[in-house]
């Protein structure tokens, strides 16, 4: 059986008399299918939107007020560890996630971002990026670019390998990119940028959305640095989530209500989205595609989240309830939970339960704690080779037995030497010797190699012809033979045809014979009736002796 559970993360606030809040608890984990009920919970912790982050063995808070991430072990259910910083951490996600080991990458209220390798303990600072704070993240799932939002209405769009490599371009020269700098800009919001996520695809065709306090949420192509789609909304957008096939968005608005974006509502022959007609033409949904709560029930929502099987949407609400829709029929349907503090995080998790499950091949127990050390930075930015430092290490336990390099049935020497540690010595000497035999050719070993190809090649031609000479000879044969079959084959036909003939001539003189034989005794049974006097009255069908017979 299925089970789908959710990561629910709270904000602290001045606690009221007669609140029933349970004292320090900031992070639940939540089961949501088939049976909704608290599986545990973390304490002391207190987020914004957009502050948690989670993987299959920890769970990521930065902290509301504070410049640090509280690190969370989920297998353990303990506090791990709190990790200070030199200036908040205003918004968090997770790169890597579903392969064990990651990169933390955080965006900071100076406007940069930094990235911490879970498993190396490694910090990756870039200069300030954004004019304001950056208020969201979203990694792509091949784990290549993030893109980064913030309060000064950019997006930037990072390259994740360029960020982590140990070698940067040299900021001196000009025909490369300066390091540690985002690849490409967006520009087109008015208003701070509110969320931001990526399509789920993994092809180059990939989309990103960004939602903007302005009212508006923008469709990307993000490697291109194209703009697909604009839509115009009736409230401001606070969070954003997508359907799983990518046919959809939903956003959540400050006026508590949900608002569908269907990407193939208008007609077009190509996708809608990379239609050049539909471009330049915002597009604002239709009231029925704007889903409310009662009123009774209103609060601004803070996060979203579409379930597993994209027939159920969970909001995270200010007033601290987590509700539950139905996206068929564009509804609310019930409230799950409510936590009684504002709900700022929602992560639904992978369900558990499948018969063969994929596991991660890397398992961190612990996350090593960041360090800064300048031996890890010396060549960046310098335009050095990439070098990695001694003392960069990973720390992570393997879940599975690394599979070896068999050697095929077969094989040669050189595959079996691929397959072992090192090249046997024999094998690099007779290497080295037919190397050094090319660069210094002997002229008299030439021309004797050039009169033993030549007789192998007389000798090989010679083959050749015989080979062919025979071929055309058992074509031939079997050509005949076959020519042979089909005339018995056609005589054996003929012959039973002219049995079949002769056989319905004799069953025609039969039956002639026959009806002849008939006749004749028909005639000579008329004739001694007449004898007899018997007359057939024709109405009754009875003789006149009968008749006779019947008066007396």
């Amino acid at each position: 059986m299925l089970i789908e559970s959710f990561v629910a993360s709270t904000r602290a606030v001045e606690k009221k008399a007669n609140a029933t809040t349970a004292k320090d608890i900031g992070i639940y984990l939540h089961e949501y299918q088939p049976n909704p009920s608290l599986k545990s919970y973390f304490k002391k912790s207190s987020t914004q939107p957009n502050c948690v982050a989670a993987n299959a063995t920890h769970i990521f808070a930065a902290q509301a007020d504070k410049s640090a991430v509280h690190v969370y072990n989920k297998d353990r259910n303990n506090h791990e560890a709190i990790v200070p910083f030199q200036e908040q951490i205003t918004c968090l996600a997770l790169a890597g996630q579903y392969e064990g080991a990651g990169t933390l990458v955080m965006g900071t209220q100076g406007g940069r971002l930094i990235l911490w390798e879970l498993a190396t303990g490694r910090l990756i600072n870039t200069p300030q990026a954004h004019l304001q704070p950056v208020t969201c993240l979203a990694v792509d799932p091949t784990f290549n670019y993030i893109i980064s939002g913030s309060s000064d209405s950019n997006l930037h769009v990072w390259s994740i390998p360029a960020l982590l490599s140990f070698s940067q371009p040299s900021p001196n020269d000009p025909s490369q990119p300066l390091p540690l700098t985002p690849s490409r800009t967006f520009a087109d919001h008015r208003a701070a940028i509110a969320s931001v996520i990526f399509g789920h695809s993994a092809s180059k065709a990939n989309l990103a959305l960004s939602a903007a306090k302005d009212q508006t949420c923008i469709i990307w192509d993000y490697r291109n640095g194209v703009l697909l789609h604009t839509y115009l909304l009736g409230a401001s957008p606070l969070c954003l989530a997508l359907d799983p096939a990518d046919r959809a968005a939903y956003a959540g608005c400050e006026d508590g209500s949900i608002q569908l974006l269907d990407f193939y509502r208008k007609p077009s022959l190509p996708h809608p989205l990379y239609d050049p007609n539909q471009r330049s033409t915002p597009t604002q949904p239709p009231a029925s595609d704007h889903w409310h709560l009662p009123q009774a029930s209103s609060s601004p929502v803070l996060c979203l989240q579409v379930s597993y099987d994209g027939t159920a949407l969970l909001s995270g609400h200010e007033n601290g309830k987590v509700h539950q829709w139905n996206i068929a029929q564009g509804k609310f349907n019930v409230q799950i939970t409510d936590f009684s503090l504002p709900v700022t995080n929602l992560l639904v998790l992978p369900p558990t339960g499948f018969p063969n499950p994929r596991t991660p091949s890397l398992k961190i127990h612990h996350a090593v704690k960041p360090r800064y050390e300048s031996s890890l930075d010396s060549s960046r930015g310098n335009g050095s080779s990439s070098i990695i430092p001694s003392n960069y290490t990973f720390t992570a336990q393997l879940t599975s037995t690394l599979p070896l390099p068999e050697a095929p049935t077969g094989a040669s020497d050189l595959d079996d030497a691929l397959t072992h540690a090192s090249f046997p010595t024999s094998m690099l000497e007779n290497g080295i010797n037919e190397l050094a035999a090319l660069s210094n050719p002997s002229p008299h070993a030439s021309h004797s190699e050039h009169n033993t190809l030549k007789v192998a090649n007389e000798g090989l031609k010679t083959q050749l012809d015989t080979a062919l000479c025979r071929q055309r000879e058992a074509i031939t044969k079997v050509l005949k033979l076959e020519e042979e079959k089909f005339r018995r084959q056609e005589d054996d036909a003929v012959k039973k045809a002219r049995k079949k003939r002769r056989r319905i001539r004799m069953m025609e003189v039969e039956e002639r014979a026959r009806k002849i034989v008939m006749g004749a005794t028909v005639e000579n049974r008329a004739e001694g009736e007449g004898d007899t006097g018997t007359v057939v009255d024709g109405e009754d069908g009875l003789s006149s002796d009968t008749d006779e017979m019947s008066s007396e």
